[in-house]
């Protein structure tokens, strides 16, 4: 269907359910007035009602604190379904919505945009950019997309291949197209929601697992014309160095590693703020690459500027300053998660501060004018590091990068706190964390038998580009898996109160006026707290696990709260932790909602496949292949169902009876499976069978 079409279809939807009133303020031109006028001024000005919800954080502080309080702890009891929406989505949906004067704008997997009636959840129109599903073996963490940026009439989405698309934002055409990413034989993917600073649009890319060298792009609001472009390290030192930044970056990288061959890392794909007083935009570093420092800079140095909140000119991109949570990155541990600016009183001073709750375990509170380290404190377990010194620097247990000690790093690789944002009110001062452990036991990889963009049977997902540097210890983790909310008093450095789940992996958090924290579970539900002491205020079911957060708004005088439910990412791709499955939906609640909620489907239990003939024999080398090319999307076979990608371990018989035929084929090309002609052959993909039913067959004998 075309889009004007849909369009038109999506209106009159609009008038059969809400009758003229709803029509007349839903009109094209209605909506092209009212996206026109979203700029900067406009953002700044609804910060002080925040009746709309105009981008990815609410605000450039990113605080998610919504000032709306016609939702309260008082009548939240009453919250009730208002409406929802079918994304039709069976992969991961991370987007928070936003919401311009009636209008909602979200995204689900494969980076499709659907622009929404806010008050009734009637479609207007959708745009698929239409990604490749080839192309979904590329990215670490599930084909997912964090959400869109709306700027003077338009609406701005990165795909997960890597585009930058304009839209207008009443029709959904396409105004104009980049491609973002500068070098195609890279696996770079874009999974963030792009944010619009001084009429530019930023956006940043993922990729580092598979080697690639990050970088941050601006791009002219009105033209699509790229503005500025800044690189988190240092590139081939035989070619001149970009600017000052990158000179000094290379200072701190050993050449014998040769780490630009494997890009380096330090990919920028979610985490940006931004001070309009001073025009300057704040930004999230990632991991190195290969995550072991070892291979990749073997003489050792800090490796700016992996693992950094970094400062830049928004209007020019020029570098500012960092900070470095961990110098000389060695476990993945992102400084990518949200970002909140906040101005806060310490030690009887007013400071002007960045409130960062990273991977690595520690809460940092940094001086926003200058980059300079204020504090640093555990809000989980962290084993890499006992504190941090009056510098700044981690004080780290010596063990966690000896590759003579087997050693569990945590937090994991997972993070103590990954991309779920978290929240920040100025009306109790505390910060929501979704904090989370998934423990994982690594041992550090040798360099004799490590090599860049090799198949190394052993190495998770090495066939298929990842350069990790680590392998999977046999040796099962100590550590247990947790999910909790944390809220953490940024001042103090210390927990207030925490809700614990059942499981990692939950969602976002929003706080509002009204005296509450908002949060989907793993476990399939949507909840309001009390934001002071976190008493359960709300709770309501929603079919699947969530990993979103949500927003809020006002529409004619009514507050609503919405949330997308759709699990996954690159936990809920593996794991899940609901009986029930359910298509990406939107979900809007209000006081006194009386809709009906959705249809959730039961998920198939399964049964462990047997029956299929192997040699005993193949097992081993069939776990190695196994690690290399399947793990990190099927997980380990039969121990559990699955994520939103089945576990083969409860496979059909003749599923895995005719792997060769489906994995040297296209069989499942459009579920996002690449084919593996030219990476696989068939005895390989014999012993992959071996492994598969020879796990099923020790688990069912374990029973």
């Amino acid at each position: 269907m075309k889009l004007a079409t849909l369009f038109s279809v999506g209106i009159a939807f609009a008038l059969g359910a809400v009758g003229a009133a709803t029509a007349s303020e839903l009109t094209p031109e209605k909506i092209a007035a009212a996206t026109k006028a979203i700029d900067g001024a406009a953002i700044v000005s609804n910060d002080k009602s925040t009746k709309n919800w105009p981008s990815y954080g609410l605000n450039y502080a990113e605080s998610r604190f919504s000032k709306l309080q016609q939702i309260n702890t008082g009548n939240a009891p009453q919250l009730g379904l208002a409406w929802s929406y079918d994304l039709k989505s069976t992969r991961g949906v991370e987007a928070t919505p936003v919401v311009i004067d009636g209008v909602m704008y979200v995204t689900a997997s494969w980076s499709v945009v659907h622009a929404l009636d806010a008050r009734t959840g009637k479609a207007i129109w959708t745009y698929d950019p239409k990604v490749p599903r080839g192309y979904a073996y590329k990215g670490c963490c599930d084909v997912v997309n964090r959400g869109v940026a709306v700027w003077k009439g338009k609406v701005f989405v990165a795909t997960y291949d890597g585009r930058l698309v304009a839209l207008d934002a009443a029709s959904g055409e396409k105004v104009w197209e980049v491609d973002t990413i500068e070098n195609r034989e890279m696996a770079y993917t874009i999974t963030g929601a792009p944010r619009v600073y001084k009429g530019k649009v930023v956006i940043g890319n993922g990729g580092a697992e598979y080697g690639v060298r990050g970088y941050l792009t601006a791009y002219d609001a009105e033209t699509g014309t790229q503005a500025w472009r800044w690189y988190s390290v240092p590139g081939d030192p035989s070619k001149p160095h970009e600017d000052a930044s990158m000179a000094r970056a290379a200072l701190t990288w050993d050449p014998k590693g040769e780490y630009w061959k494997a890009g380096g890392g330090g990919t920028m794909w979610d985490a940006m703020a931004y001070d309009e007083e001073t025009g300057i935009m704040y930004v999230g570093t990632g991991n190195g690459s290969p995550w072991n420092r070892d291979l990749r800079s073997p003489g050792g140095g800090d490796n700016l500027y992996l693992s950094s909140l970094v400062a830049l000119n928004a209007e020019t991109g020029e570098y500012v300053c960092h900070y470095q949570e961990v110098p000389g990155d060695n476990w993945d541990y992102t400084a990518t998660q949200h970002i909140i600016l906040a101005d806060l009183v310490i030690d009887g001073k007013l400071r002007k501060t960045m409130l960062h709750a990273p991977k690595s375990g520690f809460f940092y509170v940094v001086d926003r004018t200058d980059c300079g380290f204020i504090s640093a404190e555990p809000f989980v377990k962290t084993t890499w590091a006992k504190a941090y010194d009056a510098n700044g620097r981690p004080i780290e247990d010596p063990r966690a990068r000896d590759p003579k000690v087997k050693f569990e790093v945590t937090p994991s690789p997972y993070g103590a706190h990954n991309w779920h944002p978290m929240s920040y009110s100025p009306q109790t001062g505390l910060v929501y964390i979704p904090a989370q452990g998934v423990p994982l036991l690594l041992e550090q990889d040798s360099p004799e038998a490590w090599s860049f963009n090799a198949n190394l049977p052993g190495r998770p997902h090495s066939n298929l580009g990842w350069n990790l540097g680590w392998l999977v210890s046999a040796t099962p983790p100590g550590e247990r898996p947790f999910g909790t909310l944390i809220a953490w008093d940024p001042v103090k450095q210390k927990e207030v109160w925490r809700q614990q789940y059942v499981a990692p992996w939950n969602g976002g958090t929003l706080a509002t006026a009204g005296n509450l924290v908002f949060q989907g579970s793993a476990d399939g539900r949507f909840i309001a707290y009390d934001a002071t002491t976190g008493a359960t205020i709300w709770q309501t079911p929603v079919g699947s696990g969530v990993v979103a957060a949500p927003s809020t708004y006002e529409v004619d005088g009514q507050q609503f709260v919405s949330v997308l439910a759709g699990w996954g990412g690159v936990y809920g791709i593996t794991q899940r932790h609901t009986d029930r499955v359910g298509p990406g939906t939107v979900y809007t609640f209000k006081v006194g909602g009386e809709a009906k909620m959705p249809s959730f489907v039961n998920a198939d239990a399964g049964k462990l496949v047997k029956g299929v003939a192997y040699n005993k024999d193949d097992y081993a080398a069939g776990a190695a292949l196994y690690i290399a090319n399947c793990v990190f999307c099927h997980g380990v076979p039969a121990v559990n169902n699955g994520g939103n990608v089945p576990n083969l371990g409860y496979a059909e018989k003749t599923t895995i009876e005719q792997l060769e035929q489906i994995l040297l084929s296209d069989a499942l090309a459009e579920a996002g499976m690449p084919s593996f002609k030219g990476r696989l052959d068939a005895a390989e993909i014999k012993k992959i069978s071996a492994f598969i039913q020879g796990t099923a067959d020790a688990v069912a004998g374990a029973k």
